[in-house]
């Protein structure tokens, strides 16, 4: 079983390899949607996501994203503060070949914007479930709670 400093480092990680999550604006009813995150490894507790100025996001606010990682081992939900932060030093460290493609205008779209998720807390969950675990659910057993993975609940992302 991992320990809360293994599962946070384990999260940016799995982010780097995987950065898409599902977000919304928690005073909204409309639903959450597909968003790929920029990592900045100088910021901890943030994430960054170009949008179009047009995005249901836009508007800001209260947030909540769900990430699954790519071999779904491992779970995150973020809760945090959503705004746009258009800062030209901060697009131009983040800008890249994918983000192009969505807008053709280049770092000058009219459309672009760059918004900011500052993570409050998160919560964090790792299926690295145990040898013993894993044959009591193949047979259909009882799996404790030690044989199932890690979880934890943080006020902050940064790793140690």
């Amino acid at each position: 079983m991992a320990d809360t400093a293994e599962l946070k480092a384990d999260l940016w990680k799995k982010l780097a390899d995987s950065p898409f999550l599902m977000m919304g604006l928690m005073e909204s009813h409309e639903h959450h949607i597909p968003i790929t995150a920029q990592l900045d490894e100088e910021q901890v507790d943030t994430l960054f996501f170009f949008i179009g100025k047009d995005n249901r996001l836009a508007k800001g606010g209260r947030a909540m994203a769900h990430f699954i990682s790519k071999g779904h081992d491992y779970f995150a939900c973020f809760d945090g503060d959503a705004t746009i932060d258009n800062d030209l030093a901060q697009i131009e460290k983040l800008w890249n070949p994918q983000v192009e493609a969505w807008f053709p205008g280049g770092k000058d779209d009219p459309n672009l914007a760059l918004l900011r998720f500052d993570i409050d807390s998160a919560e964090l969950w790792e299926t690295d479930m145990s040898l013993t675990g894993k044959l009591k659910m193949l047979f259909g057993g009882k799996v404790k709670s030690d044989e199932s993975g890690s979880h934890a609940v943080v006020g902050t992302t940064a790793e140690g």
